[in-house]
């Protein structure tokens, strides 16, 4: 027997294949998407056919399929079964059945050769089949690993082999860890600018794969012969974390030998080209999408033609939510257009605004050479306006697959004499041009140096020329790029490192610096100098520990800045590195873990020096959270950089981040520097006490009265903004431009001024439309499965915007705008401001022939239509609003969201199988889950006297599974609507009236009135009243409906006096007797041992739902006290009455007592370590500090599970917040 196994062992060494026979197989794929449960839908596919391999030589053999069935599923499983596709089977079969050529030995597979016509996808399919002969047998162990190319790429396989000694063959299990091969193929598309967090990946993977193969071998004299293979892929995606429930694929495939013959001749076939090895080749990945399916073989132009001009039409006043569809479509249809369709499309559409805009906001989405030819043609032509130009550029950018041509033909951009034409245009240019160079160095490194040249060259000749524009306008461009040899270039810029060093303007330093944050995690070290450094500007200092953290520092780089900080003089550096540090030591993000380590180190040595700086100094805030079943996470900095030299900041800044599923995306940036404003406030503002008074109003206005004063070349303050890490806008506002806004909005002006023009356009009737189609995100990953076919999880969220305004003015004539201020305006007004989101997430199999899989679609509208008539009258001090009849409901916002199994085929593309993944319940359901959740909600407010009304309804269905959360929790349909009713049954007006009064004591009057049909007003009208006394200052408020059959009121008196204190006493009801209750706010001096502020709420009589909410309330507060550590003693409270006061018992902790009427709560707050102090078993205080002064009963560590004295009818607890 031995024996036996001994030769099984020596013929499988030299499994291969005989070139002087054929073999015959019969082959069955399927791939399955779902939940994998019974009662939820899912869709697959299913191939079956016959495989004839034929030797052609020694090691080339001829693979043929035969009576090839292709089918679908969609449904639910144990109720519906495949159903067979006739037309796509002989659509696959028409290249299928063509001969496939492939090189074969030692059991491995080579090259692959077809005729040119056969396309990827087809010979993708052959890949899975031949890669059941993709196995390594070792002969001389039964258990091994090694890594070995495959369909999935490079990866590592585990072996082992078993005998048979009863059926005398040989088993070999083979399981290939797809997960994380080192060479795999994959391609991601629209995430050039999303961060890989590797740190992420150890809290949970979105996306885990595990493939096995089942070999049965029989040996024979000639060697191993394969007689069977199963193979078997299972898949598990979900947007969030894995190990919450997610969706499945399970991909199966099996080959059995139907027989071997020797071969008659050898097989003749025509011209063959080479289509690559047994790795899985992707195709088409740029058009195909998995969310429709449409003929891509028709008269594109005249399709895309009819398209525009259907969405231009039905988008010209409001948003159609039903042609938002139709956009992706568009989208498709322009990917496959060539360039002389774009031109022929062009002149189609230019003359006509509307679908002008169209078509330019969806020829940008093409992301490849096509739309930037067709840009460059326009640009050298002139055919674009400035702002049309720029934003179109823009967009083409932020979409494009950054390839080395593409590359080079932005380039040429930066040539065209257009792109200078204007300075907004060209900054969108060069900025842009850096852009393009970051994404395609996130795909190629190596990257060469010279494709940042021509950004280097323009910062040199700059530098050279001390042009102050250029020099920040390479430098932005040069951050854009990021890319590492740019260093040298960026460093001739910084004063202190610089070899030759130039006196440069603060602005220049600070784009410097920043130029470094895309290059400083592959060269901390040069930033760190600058940090170090302590002759630089401490703006530059700050500015590059900005960088320096964004980077991720090591502890060691960490440990360096913080033992300089301690010897730091600058309070404005050490301020701002302390409250960073201080953020980054409590941040929960996978990318921070080790950095808050680092960080909370650095704080605890730190805080005995700077722990205590007011925001006087430079402040850094980084605030963050992460959910680890989520995978999901956001971060917010903000930064303030102060100089001791002038009172406003030099510079602020905020940023965001979002981490999803294993990646980090930077969100809108902002930021602006105070340039010439911060001069002009200098150190301090002349007159200015800081009480905000109306004395210190009048001192800042007289500081902006002198801003004619400042430098003419220097900027009142610039802005910036940045998306995705990426620069893409900044502008100076200039004491010009400053000027000219003044002068057209000066009430002197003559007729010709720009106001004056706007309000004779609007006597004549003037309309105003904006309509954007934007998709805003398109993010995808492509991986093969084990049959071949690719399985693609894709983003899409696309929007269509908006506006539309129709106005007319009626003005009195006049002849300049003080008249015209002095006199009554009559405006008519109609429109709609609006946008429609839609949001789609698809997991399964795409290819041009067919798509299956699951798919997740949101769409949510929101629109705001609007029609009314305004009389405005500046002297009288009123405001009036006619609206005309109308009885409908208005929806504000709608949410409609599902997730549906999703079958498509291009043999019949307008029937396509879309079943909802969770159904609605029925009786004939026999599979349904009894964890199911329905909620419901219809609810409306109306008033009756200003005939509007609110109304919000929604409908959830759920089914899920409490093991598996949070996927489940978001399966199933959801509907949310908004609405606004409006019943004006008759022109109704709505009249506001301010009337300020002469006399000392009333300030002003209000009313808001309502007119219907019989001309009688209804609403309200509130009075203000102020007597100004020597030590306080008296207020009353009257409210009173207006109405013939109404006496409510509301009376309001509120005193502040000198010590200070506050009291409001509140009555309202009829004539102000109903319900009273009064409040008191004060604080005890500031200079006595222990200041404190206090507020008090008493209630006399008060409505049934306010007295049975503050019940709630007090019955919550002993239960929440319980599990947040508070302790509680007995004590004699007011009835009818709540009191809170905060009490500064230290110079370092607080003490907090709140009181109700059953239940009181105090606690101790203040900074570092938590210890209880216990006084008799009553009563504790929760202290946060290294040292604790504790009443003389003893401290004790605080514990989350000490022990309550019995519960009292008035108790007081305490804790720590």
């Amino acid at each position: 027997m031995r024996g036996l196994l001994l030769c099984c062992f020596v013929a499988l060494a030299n499994l291969s294949l005989n070139p002087k026979k054929s073999y015959e197989y019969r082959y069955e794929g399927m791939v399955n998407f779902g939940l994998g449960k019974q009662n939820l839908a899912e869709s697959g596919v299913k191939i079956t056919c016959k495989v004839k391999i034929t030797g052609a030589s020694e090691q080339t053999y001829v693979l043929q399929v035969s009576d090839l069935a292709f089918a679908e599923y969609n449904g639910f499983p144990g109720k519906n079964g495949y159903d067979a596709s006739p037309e796509l089977t002989s659509r696959i079969a028409a290249q299928l059945v063509k001969p496939f050529m492939f090189e074969y030995a030692n059991g491995h597979v080579g090259d692959i050769s077809a005729s040119h016509e056969v396309s990827t996808t087809i010979v993708n399919i052959v890949r899975g089949i031949l890669d059941f002969f993709q196995v390594t047998v070792k002969t001389t162990q039964r258990v091994y690993d090694l890594e070995e190319v495959g369909i999935h790429g490079k990866c590592q396989s585990y072996y082992t082999i078993e005998e048979n000694m009863v059926a005398k063959n040989v088993t070999i299990s083979q399981v290939v860890d797809v997960t994380n091969c080192r060479e795999k193929a994959e391609k991601y598309k629209g995430m050039a600018t999303a961060v890989v967090d590797k740190l992420s990946k150890q809290r949970g993977e979105s996306v885990y794969s595990t493939v096995r193969n089942v070999y049965t071998i029989k040996p024979t004299t000639e060697g191993g012969l394969l007689t069977k293979a199963e193979g078997r892929e299972r898949q598990h995606f979900t947007p969030f974390n894995v190990k919450g429930g997610a969706f499945k694929m399970q991909a199966t495939k099996e080959l059995v030998l139907l027989g071997v013959s020797d071969t008659a001749s050898t097989p003749t076939f025509g011209p063959m080209e080479s289509k690559g090895d047994i790795i899985f080749k992707f195709a088409n990945i740029n058009y195909n999408f998995p969310i429709l399916m449409q003929n891509l073989e028709d008269p594109i132009p005249k399709v895309i033609t009819k398209l525009i001009k259907r969405l231009a039409a039905a988008n010209s006043y409001q948003v159609d939510s039903a042609t938002t569809e139709d956009c992706m479509k568009l989208y498709q249809l322009m990917k496959v257009v060539p360039l002389e369709g774009l031109t022929g499309l062009w002149k189609e559409f230019e003359g006509n605004p509307e679908q002008r805009r169209w078509f330019l906001d969806v020829t940008v989405e093409i992301g490849d050479a096509r739309t930037f030819n067709f840009l460059k043609s326009r640009f050298q032509a002139r055919d674009f306006t400035p702002t049309e130009a720029w934003q179109t550029y823009l967009m083409a950018v932020e979409h494009l697959e950054a390839t080395l041509e593409l590359v080079e033909i932005t380039k040429e951009f930066l040539r065209i004499p257009y792109s200078k034409s204007d300075i907004n245009l060209w900054h969108t240019v060069v900025l842009s041009y850096g852009s393009v160079v970051y994404k395609h160095c996130a795909y190629h490194t190596p990257c060469p140096v010279s494709i940042v040249q021509p950004l280097l060259d323009m910062a040199t000749e700059a530098l050279r020329g001390n042009n102050k524009e250029d020099m920040i306008l390479a430098l932005k461009a040069l951050g854009n790029a990021g890319h590492p040899g740019s260093i040298k270039t960026i460093m001739r810029f910084l004063p202190g490192v610089a070899a030759t060093p130039k006196d440069l303007p603060p602005a220049v330093q600070s784009a410097a610096v920043q130029a470094m944050r895309l290059i400083a995690a592959r060269d901390p070290h040069s930033v760190r100098v600058l940090i170090l450094q302590k002759d630089l500007p401490s703006e530059i200092r700050m500015l590059a520990l900005v960088i320096l953290f964004d980077a991720k520092p090591s502890m060691a780089a960490v440990s360096t800045v913080t033992e300089h900080l301690l010897e730091e003089e600058d309070l404005h550096v050490a301020s701002f590195a302390y409250s960073y540090l201080e953020g980054f030591a409590r941040s929960t993000t996978p990318d921070n873990h080790f950095l808050s380590t680092a960080a909370n180190v650095a704080v605890k040595i730190l805080a005995p020096k700077f722990g205590r700086l007011s925001y006087y100094y430079s402040k850094a805030k980084h605030m963050d959270w992460f959910d680890d079943d989520f995978l999901i996470g956001t971060a917010t900095e903000m930064y303030m950089i102060r100089n001791a030299a002038y009172m406003l900041p030099a510079e602020v800044m905020m940023s965001g981040k979002l981490h999803v599923i294993g990646r980090i995306v930077k969100l809108l940036e902002l930021g602006m520097r105070l340039e010439g404003v911060k001069e002009l406030f200098g150190a301090g503002i002349p007159g200015f006490k800081g009480d905000y008074s109306f004395s210190d109003f009048e001192a800042i206005l007289r500081v902006l009265d002198s801003w004619e004063d400042l430098p003419n070349n220097e900027p009142l303050f610039t802005a910036y903004s940045r998306a995705s890490g990426q620069e893409w806008f900044y502008a100076d506002v200039s004491k010009d431009l400053l000027r000219s806004i003044i002068m057209a909005l000066n009430p002197s002006a003559w007729k010709g001024s720009p106001l004056w023009a706007a309000i004779e356009t609007l006597k004549s009737g003037a309309s105003w439309h904006y309509s954007r189609a934007f998709l805003i995100i398109e993010a995808s990953y492509f991986l093969p499965s084990t049959l071949g076919l690719p399985v693609e999880i894709s983003k899409y969220y696309n929007s269509i915007t908006v506006m539309t305004a129709n106005a007319v003015a009626k003005p009195p004539p006049t002849q300049h705008l003080r008249q015209l201020l002095n006199s009554e305006i009559e405006l008519e007004t109609d429109g709609f401001a609006g946008v429609t989101k839609d949001f789609w997430v698809f997991y399964g199999v795409n290819t041009e022939l067919f798509q299956s899989g699951s798919e997740f679609h949101n769409k949510v509208p929101i629109g705001l239509p609007w029609k009314f008539t305004t009389k405005v009258n500046i002297p009288e001090k009123k405001f009036e609003l006619e609206f005309p009849p109308c009885t409908k409901e208005i929806p504000l916002i709608s949410m409609r969201a599902d997730v549906y199994a999703i079958s498509r085929n291009i043999a019949e593309p307008d029937m396509h199988k879309r079943t909802p993944i969770m159904p609605t319940p029925t009786e004939s359901n026999p599979f349904w889950n009894p964890n199911y959740w329905h909620p419901s909600y219809n609810m409306c407010a109306e008033s009756d006297i200003y005939g509007v009304g609110m109304c919000m309804e929604y409908d959830l269905r759920r089914q899920y599974y409490h093991e598996e959360f949070p996927l489940y929790y978001f399966l199933g349909y959801s509907h949310m609507e908004l609405k606004i009713v409006i019943h004006f049954k008759k022109t109704q007006r709505k009249c506001l009236n301010i009337n300020p009064i002469s006399t000392p004591e009333a300030l002003f009057n209000f009313k808001a009135l309502a007119m219907a049909g019989n001309q009688k007003h209804e609403g309200y009208d509130a009075a203000v009243y102020y007597t100004p006394e020597a030590n306080a200052h008296s207020t009353q408020l009257i409210v009173s409906q207006v109405g013939a059959n109404t006496n409510w009121k509301m009376c309001v008196d509120t005193t502040v006096d000198a010590r200070p204190e506050a009291k409001t006493h509140l009555r309202w009801g009829a004539e102000c007797q109903s319900y009273e209750m009064s409040m008191t706010a004060g604080a005890l001096p500031l200079n006595s041992s222990k200041p404190t502020l206090m507020s008090k709420v008493q209630f006399v009589r008060i409505p049934e739902y306010m007295e049975e909410m503050g019940k709630r309330v007090e019955r919550y507060i002993p239960g929440m006290g319980l599990l947040l550590g508070f302790y509680q003693e007995n004590e004699r409270n007011a009835n009818r009455e709540v009191s809170a006061s905060i009490t500064a018992v230290s110079e370092d902790s607080i003490d907090v007592n709140i009181h109700f009427p059953e239940v009181s709560e105090e606690t101790c707050f203040a900074v570092k370590h938590a210890i209880s102090c216990a006084t008799n078993g009553l009563r504790v205080f929760v202290s946060l500090l290294s040292k604790v002064h504790c009443v003389p009963q003893g401290c004790a560590t605080f514990s989350w599970f000490s022990e309550f004295p019995a519960q009292h009818d008035n108790t007081t607890i305490d804790s720590f917040g």
